[in-house]
């Protein structure tokens, strides 16, 4: 009998795994009807997500209406609520019911100003993702374990007649008793996985932070301090081409020192964040999807002693955090 330490976790999972598995049922119901969104209307679609395909989806309501959403750089997805919470486009899955608003274009589309969904829902859309990669994969080794029985058997019966032919019927047995151990064994590894990576989704790790330091007084980037955003920028770049930055998050926070009044250090490292924030924004087209909300807190959290100058020069600054999202960052182990 297999120990199993996560029992509370894989009970979790399976109960996430049940309401996607229900949600699926709903969503391929053979009632639907795809609609046109007027050129320029304005409208508001709600339903479950039955296709996604690069920046399309289509959204499926109760009655069978299927309608094509598109997604663009200017499209806001959050959560429902009052203290609702940003979420990257990657985050639109087959599954999730969402809510969405925006205006038709030329080919009968809801061009998204917006997409809200509740994060329950947000649960159960990843647990019927990681249910269909686990079918498929166990799809397939069933597939190929019973090719191999099938062509053991006709050597076996050509070659040795009824003997072998029992003989092969006896190892068809056993292979097959082998491949459901393996398939059971490759379900709680993704069982496991699924829990690690859903518990994983509010939790951030620094990958990078890059210092930003500015003169006395001032907001204004002096070349050295350009150099230093722009090495950056193409250090994220070749991450990004390497396939590191799944679930990248970028966090841009001001400092001062402690010269001059506290309100006037609050601005000046406001000014500063948004300062370096304009810069990579549009020197470097950053996504500001990928933005945290940026934040100034002045003269505190200072990084070095106030009281000697070299030390005030350090605190004098910006720090670009590079952040990457757990849960999303698991999705290729």
């Amino acid at each position: 009998m297999r120990n199993l330490k996560t029992l509370p976790g894989l009970v979790a999972v399976a109960c996430l795994l049940f309401l996607a598995a229900a949600a699926a049922y709903a969503q391929n119901s053979d009632n639907s009807r795809p609609v046109q969104v007027p050129q320029g209307a304005k409208q508001k679609v709600q339903g479950v997500i039955s296709m996604r395909n690069g920046d399309e989806f289509k959204v499926r309501a109760i009655d069978g209406a299927e309608t094509t959403v598109l997604l663009t750089g200017r499209t806001d997805v959050t959560s429902h609520g009052l203290r609702k919470k940003d979420y990257p486009v990657t985050y639109i899955m087959r599954g999730l019911r969402v809510q969405a608003q925006g205006k038709g274009d030329s080919e009968g589309r809801l061009v998204a100003d917006w997409v809200r969904f509740d994060e329950q829902d947000l649960r159960s859309a990843q647990a019927l993702e990681q249910t269909d990669k686990m079918a498929a994969d166990n799809a397939k080794r069933l597939e190929a374990a019973e090719a191999e029985a099938r062509r053991a058997a006709d050597e076996a019966r050509m070659m040795q007649g009824k003997i072998a032919e029992n003989t092969a019927l006896a190892n068809d047995a056993r292979a097959k008793a082998e491949a459901a151990q393996a398939t059971a064994d490759a379900a709680f590894k993704d069982a496991a996985l699924a829990n690690n990576r859903i518990n994983g989704l509010d939790e951030y790790e620094t990958v990078k932070m890059i210092p930003v330091l500015f003169k006395l007084n001032s907001a204004v980037l002096d070349p050295t301090a350009k150099k230093t955003i722009d090495e950056a920028a193409a250090w994220a770049k070749e991450e990004k081409k390497k396939g590191n930055a799944n679930g990248w998050l970028v966090q841009v926070v001001g400092f001062a020192d402690t010269t001059g009044k506290s309100t006037k250090n609050r601005k000046l490292s406001e000014a500063r964040a948004n300062a370096v924030i304009q810069y990579l924004v549009l020197r470097h087209g950053m996504d500001l999807r990928r933005l945290v909300q940026p934040f100034g807190y002045g003269e505190n959290n200072p990084v070095a002693d106030n009281k000697t100058a070299k030390g005030r020069a350090q605190n004098r600054r910006v720090e670009i955090k590079v952040l990457q999202n757990k849960g999303i960052a698991m999705k290729g182990n």
